[in-house]
C-alpha cells in the first residue's frame, strides 16, 4: 500500500513537472505568448529547471532542447526513485520507461486541453477569451488533420472527441509497453 501511495505521489509530481516543460516546449514551438495567466504558471513551475540547462543547451530559433531535457530529467528522476522503492526493472530499460512515460504525458496534456477547449467552446459568452483562444491555438495543430477527414454532423465537430479516442488508446499501448519492459 505504500508504494502504491508513493508511485501515485511521483506520478502526479513528476507528471506535473514533465507535463509543464513539455507545454513550455510546445507553446514556443507554436508561438504562443507566454504572457497569459498559463505561460505565468508554465514559467513559474519549470524555470528552475529550464533556465540552468539553458545556459548549456541554448535556444535555437523555435527549438527549446532545455525544456525537453528537463522533462527527460524530471521522468528519470521519477523512475529512478521508483526503482530505489522496490520497482524491479533493469537499468537497461530506464531510457524506454522514460520515452514511453514522456509520451504519456504528452497524451494526457493534450487530453486535458482538448476537454477544456470542448467545454469552453461550449460554454462561451459574448466574445472570446484569451485563455480560450490560447487553448484553442494549442489545440488546432491536432484537431486539423481530422477536421480535413471527418465532416461535421448536424453542426457538432467530432473531431475533438475522436482524438481523445485515439490519444487513450495510445495511452494504454504505452502503458502496456511499460509495463512490459519492467517485468
Amino acid at each position: 500500500m505504500l508504494y502504491q501511495i508513493a508511485s501515485f505521489l511521483l506520478d502526479v509530481v513528476g507528471g506535473l513537472l514533465a507535463g509543464a516543460c513539455l507545454l513550455r516546449l510546445y507553446m514556443q514551438w507554436q508561438k504562443v505568448s507566454f504572457f497569459n495567466p498559463v505561460g505565468g504558471f508554465v514559467f513559474a513551475l519549470t524555470d528552475w529547471l529550464v533556465l540552468p540547462l539553458r545556459r548549456v543547451l541554448p535556444l535555437v530559433g523555435r527549438r527549446d532542447a532545455s525544456s525537453l531535457l528537463a522533462a527527460v530529467l524530471v521522468q528519470l528522476a521519477q523512475y529512478f526513485l521508483l526503482m530505489l522503492l522496490g520497482m524491479g526493472f533493469a537499468w537497461a530499460w530506464l531510457p524506454w520507461l522514460v520515452l514511453c512515460g514522456l509520451m504519456r504525458v504528452a497524451a494526457s496534456g493534450l487530453i486535458g486541453l482538448l476537454i477544456v477547449h470542448v467545454v469552453m467552446s461550449w460554454v462561451q459568452v459574448q466574445g472570446r477569451s484569451p485563455l480560450a483562444e490560447l487553448i484553442g491555438r494549442l489545440c488546432d495543430p491536432v484537431l486539423r488533420p481530422l477536421r480535413r477527414i471527418l465532416p461535421r454532423v448536424g453542426g457538432i465537430d467530432l473531431s475533438p472527441l475522436v482524438a481523445v479516442v485515439v490519444l487513450q488508446v495510445a495511452m494504454i499501448v504505452l502503458g502496456h509497453l511499460q509495463v512490459s519492459a519492467m517485468r
